[in-house]
């Protein structure tokens, strides 16, 4: 009986040393050493310390800061385990709200985010990605429109020329992925982040 499980206990062995160990790790070292920066997270640095990833949105609210798409993530009522919050880039959370065309909590919560972006730039229409959220409530980015919407905002807010601000955003606009694949976007974070050393110039 051990003659006929013997190869079979050897090709367990070997495929599971080939497979879970071998192949892993050599996926990982080919990928440290050809994209290092992707591989580690995408991370951002400020002054020595990790402030967040190029690839998760974060949430800002001050006046002084470009601010992204809204997000539908929710955690835990830390009151009430049963029930969930609003926990806007939750990143162990990651989803939409999935609330469709004819819900009455979505038409409130657009309009009412579409009325207070129209009062703060009323010479331009409100681009519809700073009104809408994303299927995994966690993008990054805002489309060019959207960041240069805020411009105006953003100057005022730091005593800063609305030139300098838009140049700014113009240098952040990455393109297309060789010229044709998705759309030209700006990445909140990294402008943000351009921001504050512009401003403490």
């Amino acid at each position: 009986m051990l003659k006929h499980l013997r190869p079979a206990l050897v090709l367990i062995v070997a495929m599971t040393v080939l497979t879970g160990l071998a192949y892993p790790l050599a996926m990982t070292g080919i990928a440290r050493a050809v994209f290092p920066d992707q591989s580690s997270g995408s991370l951002l640095v400020r002054d020595g310390q990790v402030v967040g990833s190029a690839l998760i949105g974060q949430e800002f609210k001050a006046d002084r800061y470009f601010q992204g798409r809204p997000s539908a993530t929710t955690a835990a009522d830390p009151a009430d385990p049963a029930k969930s919050v609003a926990a806007p880039y939750n990143a162990a959370a990651s989803g939409g709200s999935n609330l469709g065309p004819t819900s009455a909590a979505l038409v409130e919560r657009v309009t009412a985010d579409a009325a207070r972006l129209r009062a703060e730039n009323p010479a331009a229409p409100v681009p519809v990605d700073l009104v809408t959220t994303t299927a995994s409530g966690l993008d990054p980015h805002i489309s060019p429109d959207a960041a240069y919407f805020q411009v105006p905002r953003v100057a005022l807010a730091r005593a800063l020329p609305a030139e300098a601000v838009r140049a700014l955003v113009e240098r952040h606009v990455e393109g297309r992925l060789f010229g044709i694949i998705g759309e030209p976007r700006v990445n909140v974070l990294a402008l943000n982040l351009a921001l504050d050393r512009e401003a403490a110039r």
